[in-house]
């Protein structure tokens, strides 16, 4: 497939739900599959529910999920610009071009008017649809003349421009449009419950329909990859590249997210009654104050954030389930993309993010935890962070577990669990302890495995269970009855610290 070019085109009217993401992805997948061009447009037609931090929100979720645009708002801007906004007077142009060849109309009909005849439809049992059914008897440049118009319009009347939407054929008012998607195969639509759609506003602004359509031509997209929500504006959309006598992309319309419960499209609601982000990265509400949280400040991986989407309607075929993102765009085809919704899990992302953690080095995970140390009054050498890391890190879903999970390797408990004590600290365990810790000074080699050895000697030789002994053991080390192997994290604080440990949990417990 040659000079594929495809565009992720958000509206800059909040933060990017996870769905969008996924579109993004889907479309640079497919770019980078055929050496392609992955292109971000704004397409802030609808001034009203602009937001001014929006399109930087947009790039910086674009930067952390690794997959930015080659062409978009300041960068290698070869059709620019990307933003609708700024390109009013393309579409203006465009918009006089259909009305010149009859495919397009002036409409004068106020909102009260067109109120009126939805209520009078609505009174007898009808839906109103402004279309070939009715509009030579509405307020357009097609039921008045040419003078009344031109009049209309030199005194500075509102008006719209809409779209002359095909009629259906005489006596055959199921007659179809017939339309080609990748992922669905053929879809039909109902000519003659197509209404007439508004392409330009009296604003001066264009609908989405026009300044999508326009905007694909002229930045030489040849697929279009989106939502599902889009699929009933597919017959407009072709009919408008017929109308212009351009050749139009090939479409590929991607299923709903669903809720976890799987009905319903996954929204910010669900995250927050459930406990887990529907955006990639943090994003404050500038006017609210609102937080809503991020995937990125919640712990999780960038690519393993990917990878999780990619699965998210999209079947490689196979059992593999983890991916680069170069796995990821060798193998993936729209044609495996499926029809219907896909559930999203949140245990399902947890379990991903668990695995990148296994497949992470202890380095970049030290590397990524030393500040969250750092935060709390700790400095340690990185190969001792990176031990630490080493013999959590299995345990942990995020690095943000780390602290929780390994505490004891940088401070010493403050209290003990008291369910713990109550079951492992009897009568006779302070006097074993202070065996243990006459034992332990006798080590020279403080070493994980002659610790071992030489402590489960002494219990052997004092004929004792070996839980007498271990588990005030660890009590005395971590507080809790957790953690990794008891003598690793022996060996870890050294022996004074182990030996100063157990003597605090004497004097305590």
């Amino acid at each position: 497939m040659e000079n594929v070019r495809v565009r992720f085109a958000p509206s800059p009217t909040g933060p990017l739900h996870i769905g969008g993401v996924r579109t993004a992805l889907f479309n640079y997948l497919f770019a980078k599959k055929y050496n392609g061009t992955f292109i971000l447009r704004i397409e802030d037609t609808d001034q009203t529910r602009y937001v001014e931090n929006a399109e930087k929100y947009i790039i910086d979720a674009l930067n952390w999920c690794n997959i930015p645009f080659e062409e978009g708002p300041g960068k290698n801007e070869k059709f620019g610009p990307y933003r609708q906004s700024e390109r009013k007077e393309i579409y203006k142009q465009y918009a006089e071009d259909l009305i010149a060849k009859g495919k397009a109309y002036y409409a004068f009909d106020t909102a009260e008017q067109l109120d009126f005849h939805r209520t009078d439809h609505e009174a007898k049992g009808k839906t109103f649809i402004y279309n070939w059914h009715n509009r030579a008897k509405l307020t357009n440049s097609i039921s008045l003349s040419a003078e009344e118009v031109s009049q209309r319009i030199a005194n500075g009347e509102n008006y719209v421009v809409r779209f002359k939407m095909h009629e259906p054929e005489i006596n055959n008012e199921d007659a179809i449009i017939e339309a080609k998607d990748i992922i669905r195969g053929t879809v039909n639509f109902k000519t003659a419950i197509l209404d007439d759609k508004v392409l330009f506003k009296s604003d001066g602004m264009p609908t989405y329909h026009l300044a999508n359509i326009v905007d694909d031509h002229l930045m030489e997209i040849t697929h279009v990859i989106r939502g599902e929500e889009w699929l009933p504006s597919l017959p407009l959309h072709i009919a408008l590249y017929e109308a212009f006598g351009w050749k139009s992309p090939e479409f590929a319309h991607l299923p709903l997210i669903l809720k976890p419960v799987g009905k319903g499209k996954l929204s910010k609601r669900d995250g927050d009654k459930l406990g887990f982000p529907v955006f990639p990265l943090e994003y404050i509400n500038n006017e609210t104050g609102d937080v809503s949280r991020g995937y990125k400040e919640d712990g999780y991986f960038a690519d393993a954030f990917i990878n999780m989407l990619a699965l998210l309607g999209w079947n490689p075929g196979t059992e593999q389930e983890i991916f680069s993102l170069e796995e990821l765009s060798n193998a993936f085809t729209l044609e495996r993309v499926s029809k219907s919704g896909a559930k999203f899990s949140p245990d399902k992302t947890k379990w991903f993010n668990q695995q990148y953690m296994m497949l992470k080095s202890d380095a970049e995970l030290a590397e990524i935890f030393t500040p969250i140390l750092a935060e709390k009054g700790i400095e340690k050498p990185l190969n001792y962070i990176e031990k630490v890391v080493s013999l959590i890190k299995e345990r942990a879903t995020f690095v943000n577990d780390f602290w929780d999970l390994g505490n004891f390797f940088f401070v010493n408990p403050s209290n003990y669990d008291e369910k713990a004590a109550k079951k492992n600290w009897k009568e006779d365990t302070a006097e074993l302890m202070q065996e243990l810790v006459a034992v332990l000074e006798s080590i020279e080699d403080f070493t994980s495995i002659n610790i071992e050895t030489i402590v489960k000697e002494w219990i052997t030789a004092k004929e004792i269970g070996f839980g007498k002994v271990m588990q005030p053991f660890r009590l005395s080390l971590v507080g809790e009855m957790k953690g990794p192997h008891l003598f690793d994290i022996a060996e870890m604080i050294g022996k004074q610290a182990t030996i100063d440990r157990i003597k605090n949990a004497i004097n305590a417990l």
